[in-house]
């Protein structure tokens, strides 16, 4: 992939804003003028959609992904590419890398942007201005959870004493966080868990909650079932998970539903949850996500590189076989084999040589080849936080009733299906087929590096990709490993002294 150095202007608007009954559109700035007055609803209002905007911009969410998911052993790069993304791949970080300084200024500016509106909104407030309030302390929280995730060390080392970082809190704009020290990792988990019940607390849910691009009451319960999986307090994500699924919002896609899930207009999805939502005018082509893993046409059929998209990133070999044991899994139906007369090709850009099996859940939104609308939590995470929480407190059969569920879902059955005799057979633990399955139902959505480094487990790549040194494919990164981090941006530390560097 080339270095993106041109700037590019999109759309930022979110369409329809639904706020009571009443339908309204807005066409919001990405810049909010930091001068003018919230003195009305409206102005509240139009603030909050430019908000959420805020975090659409590609130095969120598109640098925000490739520091999630590149760092896993769900994907191989099938080449070095001069896009600063191949060290977030490989484990070799840089304090000037870019994507890091992107997603750490976006994130503030998001989070700063949330305050203005936090601050002037009183809890005795309407029923419509304490749902905008509730929203703009779910959209802290996030920013905040997604900063720690990546900056700061897994809660469960050093439970939670390690630097996180700077805390935006209450009155404090973006600009703020030149003057703060970096929290602790338990501070910054506190005060997103603090920020996430004062936002389901405000927020409608049920049949008047918001559609899935923005907040509500269950998003809310929905972000909390995950902070408490990360902060390894069993009972409260058990609790908050239970409140999302039982709230009757929400449904397991089936069949044709679900090998589409990623397809369709995201507003018509019951398994969503939240979503960062992109309509039609917000195609990105080649700077959007699902550019890196797919080059095709609309249908869906894979082609060569640089046709529709970049096309350097695939489904590893690893994550490919284990989803194969059952050749049946719905869930192939989201990785796409490129293939030339039936025959799979290879990137030869590498040696060995690269299986270019194209991922397809960042694509072919509404018919569009590059349009996605990226999901942060669903449905089927709920079901796996609630199964690794049993797993953990020692109740098997009811983690694995969650972990079949998910696998029903995705079309197996019989044998395909775990009973607590099946995995004792196997010298598996209950854990080990609960952290499987979210391998296979949440890849390449953010969670595999999180999920192996929080449970003191390693990463290990075993395949062809970019990682591979003197012939070697072998790469494996201890959860103790420094990388298992970034840096924080060196720009940052130079503009606040009171900043300290991760080693």
């Amino acid at each position: 992939m080339k270095s993106m150095n041109r700037r590019y202007l999109f759309p930022l608007a979110i369409s329809t804003l639904l706020l009571g009954s009443c339908r309204k559109t807005f066409n919001p700035s990405t810049a909010i003028d930091e001068k003018s007055a919230l003195s009305n609803a409206g102005d509240i209002e139009t603030a909050t959609v430019g908000t959420y905007a805020l975090f659409k911009n590609e130095g969120y969410v598109r640098s925000g992904h490739f520091l999630m998911e590149y760092p896993t052993d769900e994907v191989a790069q099938g080449q070095n590419s001069s896009d600063d993304l191949t060290r977030a791949y490989r484990y070799t970080h840089l304090v000037t890398s870019s994507h890091p300084e992107l997603f750490w200024g976006q994130a503030y500016k998001a989070a700063g942007a949330a305050n203005r509106i936090i601050e002037v909104i009183n809890d005795d407030a309407s029923e419509d201005l304490n749902q905008l309030k509730g929203e703009n302390l779910y959209i802290r929280a996030m920013m905040h959870f997604n900063l720690v995730r990546i900056f700061g060390r897994p809660y469960s080392q050093g439970s939670g004493n390690n630097p996180g970082v700077p805390i935006l809190k209450d009155g404090l704009t973006d600009s703020a966080k030149a003057t703060l020290p970096r929290s602790t990792v338990k501070e910054v988990y506190d005060f997103v868990i603090a920020d996430l019940l004062k936002a389901a607390e405000l927020m409608r849910g049920g049949s008047k909650g918001k559609a899935n691009p923005f907040a509500s009451k269950e998003v809310a319960y929905a972000l909390l079932s995950r902070v408490y999986l990360y902060k390894e307090d069993n009972a409260r994500s058990i609790e908050y998970a239970d409140k999302v699924i039982n709230a009757g919002r929400y449904s397991l896609l089936t069949g044709s539903e679900y090998t589409n899930y990623f397809r369709g207009v995201p507003e018509g999805n019951k398994e969503t949850i939240f979503c960062i939502r992109h309509v039609k005018t917000e195609d990105r082509g080649f700077s959007a996500i699902g550019s890196m893993y797919y080059s095709g046409d609309a249908s869906g059929t894979g082609l060569s590189q640089a046709f529709s998209g970049w096309g350097e990133i695939y489904a590893s070999k690893k994550y490919v076989d284990a989803l194969n044991v059952n050749p049946g899994d719905l869930r192939n139906s989201f990785v796409s084999p490129y293939k030339v007369s039936g025959v799979l090709q290879l990137n030869t850009k590498l040696t060995p040589n690269t299986p270019m099996y194209y991922i397809n859940k960042y694509n072919l939104q509404e018919g569009i080849v590059n349009l996605s609308s990226p999901v942060y939590m669903r449905l089927a995470e709920m079901y796996l936080n609630r199964a690794e929480a049993n797993a953990k407190l020692g109740n098997a059969q009811t983690a694995l009733d969650d972990v079949n569920k998910i696998r029903e879902r995705a079309g197996l059955t019989g044998a395909a299906l775990h009973t607590t005799a099946s995995v004792a057979a196997s010298g598996k633990t209950i854990l080990d087929v609960v952290l499987e399955e979210r391998n296979l139902e949440l890849a390449f959505e953010g969670h595999r590096a999180y999920d192996l480094f929080r449970n003191n487990r390693p990463l290990q790549r075993n395949y062809p990709g970019s990682q591979v040194v003197n012939g070697n494919v072998n790469q494996t990164v201890q959860p103790s490993d420094n990388r298992v981090i970034f840096f924080v941006p060196q720009n940052e530390i130079n503009k606040n002294p009171k900043l300290t560097q991760n080693p």
